[in-house]
C-alpha cells in the first residue's frame, strides 16, 4: 500500500467571457451558446481547486508546501486571469473559446509546467455553484 495523500488549494478569480464560434453565424451561436454568447460578455466568480497528490516528505511531512502552491497559483493563474476579459485580455483565449472545459485545461497546462511530474495534478473549476469541471479525469 502506498502512502499517497492529496492536498488541495482553493482560490478565486473573477473574469468575463463570451462563448462564440467565429465560424458560425449569429443565429447558430445564439442557438448553441444562448445567453453565454452575449456580445457584451458576461462574468463569473470562478472557484479554482488545485489538487496535488504525492507521498509526504519524510523530513517535512508535507506532500507539497501549501504556501508555495498558493504562491504558484496566484502568480501563474490568478494574476493572469483575475478581473480580465478572457476573450480580449489574454493570449490563451485569443483563438480558443473560453468554455469552462477549455479554461480548466489551460490552467492545468500552466501549472503542470511548474509542478514536478512526480506529483499527480488535478484541477477543478467551478463556474457557478452548481456547474464545475475537472481535468484531467483521474
Amino acid at each position: 500500500m502506498n502512502n499517497k495523500v492529496a492536498v488541495y488549494r482553493k482560490e478565486n478569480f473573477n473574469a468575463a467571457h463570451r462563448l462564440h464560434n467565429p465560424l458560425w453565424d449569429d443565429a447558430m451561436n445564439e442557438k448553441v451558446f444562448g445567453k453565454c454568447n452575449n456580445p457584451h460578455y458576461h462574468g463569473h466568480n470562478y472557484v479554482l481547486i488545485v489538487k496535488v497528490v504525492g507521498e509526504p516528505d519524510p523530513v517535512t511531512g508535507y506532500v507539497y508546501d501549501l504556501k508555495l502552491l498558493s504562491d504558484l497559483v496566484k502568480e501563474n493563474v490568478i494574476e493572469r486571469f483575475d478581473h480580465k476579459n478572457l476573450n480580449e485580455d489574454t493570449v490563451e483565449f485569443k483563438n480558443l473559446n473560453p468554455t469552462a472545459e477549455n479554461i480548466v485545461i489551460v490552467i492545468y497546462r500552466i501549472l503542470r509546467e511548474k509542478i514536478d511530474s512526480s506529483f499527480d495534478l488535478q484541477i477543478r473549476l467551478y463556474e457557478t455553484e452548481r456547474n464545475f469541471v475537472e481535468y484531467p479525469v483521474l
